[in-house]
This record gives C-alpha cells, structure tokens and sequence, in this order.
C-alpha cells in the first residue's frame, strides 16, 4: 500500500517519525508536513502567500519527505494535486500529541488533514494519544497499540467520503481495555476563555485547558471511553452537504420565493 502522512505538530514532531515507523511495516511511505507547528488552526489554506515544498531527509533514503510552509489542509491538497506521482492509498494524519476530542475535532489541524483527504475521496485517518507532553512521551506505546488498530482498518474499506478519527490512550498494550466504535462527545467543551487584568486594568482573554477538570459527560462518548482506558474510534464525514435534506430546504424557498415575481425581487 501506498500512504500519506502528514500532521499539524510540524515535520521534526517525534509523532510523525513514530507513524512513519508503523506505517512503514504495511507499505510504502510519503510524508507531506508543516515545516513548524500549526495546532489548532482547523481546516484552513494559504491563499495570501506562495507556498514552497522542502524536500528533508529525516525519515531516511527510502522515504520522500517535504515540509511546507503552510496549514495540514495546505500539506494533503499540495501533495494529492502537485507533489505525488500517483494517489496514495490512505492518508494518516498523526500521531498527534493530545487527544482529539468532541469539539477539539472542529479546531484541530490534524484532523483537517485527514478530512482534506475524504474530499479527494481517499480513506484517511487522524490519530492522536492522550499525551501532551512531548519530553514525557514514550512514542513506543501508542505505536503498539495503532500497529493493532492499522492490521483491523485496512483490510477493509472505509465508506466514501468518510474519515477516521482515533485517539490512543497513553498505556502498554496490557492495559489497554480495548477498542470501542463511538460518537463524538459534543457536549465536551475543553478549552473555555477566562479574563485576566494587566496592571493597568485592561482585560484580555486566553483559553484555559480545562480536560483535566470535566466532570459531566457521556460514559459511552468518545472522551469517557478514552477516559476508561479504551482506544476510541470514531467516523466523521467530511462532505458536509447533507442530501436528505436538500429537499426539505428547497420546499421552504419553493414556498415563499418562488411566489414573488421577478420585479419584485430586485425591487
């Protein structure tokens, strides 16, 4: 198989070297990321300066790596039109460090990447671990446990236009209780704005990571799964446009607009 990798911790994150290194026992790989960080930054793409693609060689002879100066979605939408020969298989977009989690899904780079690649109609997925702390993570855990995870996805096919969001919890593999299909959570809301005064009385507001304090959630959700020590699996559509209910809205503009004539449109 042929695979994509990108992410949205930047080319050098330990994250990326681990997924080449799972990856790399099913096929053959490309790695298409930010040259730095771009966390948080959803699903947006550079249309207000040129991007440039540095070939690197970090990841050894037998991968072709480039880093851009630009967003995930940026990474996925230069390599599947520019940069590769061919399509890949799957695009993975990973291993990112802190779990993506109800509404984080809507913020994340890295879950762009992956949806990015549903809109080229290949299956992808994003994968991330319940780790923050990059000096404090052992990549050596959840690569076992995603190596697991890859054996059970790939043989099958996912849906059309549908990618695949995972989240590893940071445990060895005999503590893991397993994995669980689940919904997002939506009711998890983990960054919340808080105001601080400077000494001059002026307010500015700054996002507090609250993920640590939730209390009120769903047990059978994405985040109270992850939370119990399972490895979380999640479907996501990318192709937003929902067809059964193109005719509900088009019966509301049928009834009322339609009825009007065309001067007094444009009255």
């Amino acid at each position: 198989m042929k695979f994509l990798v990108t992410n949205d911790d930047g080319i050098f994150a330990p994250g990326v070297a681990a997924l080449v290194e799972v990856l790399q026992h099913f096929g053959e790989i490309c790695v298409v990321c930010p040259d730095q960080e771009r966390s948080a930054i959803s699903h947006s793409i550079t249309i207000k300066q040129p991007l440039k693609a540095t070939p690197v060689s970090i990841f050894g002879s037998n991968v072709q790596a480039w880093a851009i100066n630009g967003t995930t979605a940026d990474c996925v939408k230069l390599a599947l039109e520019v940069l590769l020969k061919e399509p890949p298989d799957v695009v993975v977009s990973g291993i990112n460090l802190g779990a993506n989690l109800g509404r984080d899904v809507f913020y994340s780079g890295t879950m762009a990447g992956a949806a990015e690649a549903s809109l080229f109609n290949i299956p992808a997925i994003a994968v991330s671990v319940d780790r923050t702390n990059t000096k404090e993570t052992n990549f050596q855990l959840p690569k076992r446990l995603f190596y697991e995870v890859m054996e059970i996805i790939l043989p099958n096919k996912p849906p059309e236009g549908v990618f695949i969001n995972i989240n590893l919890p940071y445990v060895t593999r005999e503590f893991c209780a397993g994995i669980k299909v689940v919904p997002l959570d939506l009711s998890v809301s983990r960054y919340k704005y808080v105001g601080l005064n400077d000494p001059y009385g002026q307010v500015y507001y700054w996002l507090k990571d609250r993920l640590s304090q939730l209390s009120d959630f769903d047990e059978e959700g994405d985040y109270g799964k992850l939370k119990a020590g399972y490895i979380t699996v999640t479907p996501l559509e990318g192709k937003v446009c929902h067809k059964k209910h193109v005719k509900k809205l088009e019966r509301w503009f049928h009834n009322k607009m339609m009825k009007k004539s065309k001067e007094e449109l444009y009255i």
